[in-house]
């Protein structure tokens, strides 16, 4: 677990480093800051090769943070905070629109509604208890960019904009299998893009809003599913209590502990983790 969440940070790292190399002024403001004289350092070799006792998968993020400099150069502490800081923003947003998270959280959430529980899970279980399942589903893509990106470059094989490039694949390959081809038809025609021959195709603005719309649909369609068998409880209880006359008696007190029930009888909690798991295309 500890390998995954390294291998999905340093991938932040060289998605957000590769736009922080395209700004001049971040150059131009490192070397106004490097201006003061400083001990010498050692530079690094042009070619990316690092010596064999150094070059291991955990040199990547200390590549990765060399490379933004732009000149072979480490970056001032200062400037480490101040992109390590950015990271922070921009992993929420990657999270939600580029992998199985958005689907997951939507169903458990439908799942608690339908139980009729308010805040039992906490909003804190729900989103951290969707976070490890995502991690789960995705193991085979952080598995693959740790094998033929993170690792490569922390050993100075390839360079950060091949290890980019090599990133955003597996993550294309994985939202194109998820996306249904009504939502990439919809957003194709919006753009006016040319047919795409393969998904390989498919360009990122394209592919990405059309899979957060596949996936709202599919986690609504799983919510509609879960619904069903605790609505009939409801109405049941309702008539019952009607028939009975008992009108002042609210029906969700009485057929609360009957979902509970129904709930863990059937295994609720393992069912629904092993039909989310199941629902993504390998």
């Amino acid at each position: 677990m500890a390998k995954s969440l390294k291998a999905l940070g340093l991938l932040i790292a060289f998605l957000l480093g590769s736009v922080i190399v395209a700004q001049p002024a971040l150059a131009q403001a490192q070397a106004q800051a490097q201006a003061a004289p400083a001990p010498a350092q050692v530079q690094a070799p042009a070619t990316g090769a690092l010596p064999q006792g150094t070059a291991n998968a955990s040199g990547g993020l200390s590549r990765a943070l060399d490379d933004v400099s732009g000149d072979g150069r480490p970056l001032s502490l200062s400037l480490q905070i101040l992109v390590l800081m950015s990271l922070l923003t921009v992993l929420p947003s990657l999270v939600l629109m580029m992998t199985s998270f958005t689907r997951i959280v939507i169903v458990l959430s439908l799942l608690r509604q339908a139980l009729g529980l308010a805040q039992t899970p906490p909003n804190q279980v729900l989103v951290g208890l969707a976070l490890f399942l995502s991690m789960f589903v995705m193991r085979p893509a952080i598995d693959q960019i740790s094998a033929s990106a993170y690792t490569p470059y922390g050993q100075g094989q390839i360079t950060i904009e091949e290890a980019i490039s090599r990133t955003g694949k597996v993550f294309h390959g994985f939202m194109a299998k998820q996306t249904r081809q009504s939502d990439l038809a919809l957003f194709q025609g919006l753009a006016k893009a040319p047919a795409f021959n393969t998904p390989a195709d498919i360009p990122f603005s394209i592919l990405l809003p059309a899979f957060v719309t596949s996936e709202l649909k599919t986690a609504f369609q799983i919510g509609f599913m879960i619904f069903l068998p605790f609505l009939i409880i409801d109405l049941v209880v309702a008539s019952t209590l009607m028939a009975l006359g008992m009108m002042m008696l609210s029906p969700t007190i009485i057929s609360m502990p009957f979902k509970l029930l129904l709930f863990v009888l059937v295994d609720g909690w393992a069912l629904t983790m092993g039909s989310l798991a199941g629902s993504f295309a390998t």
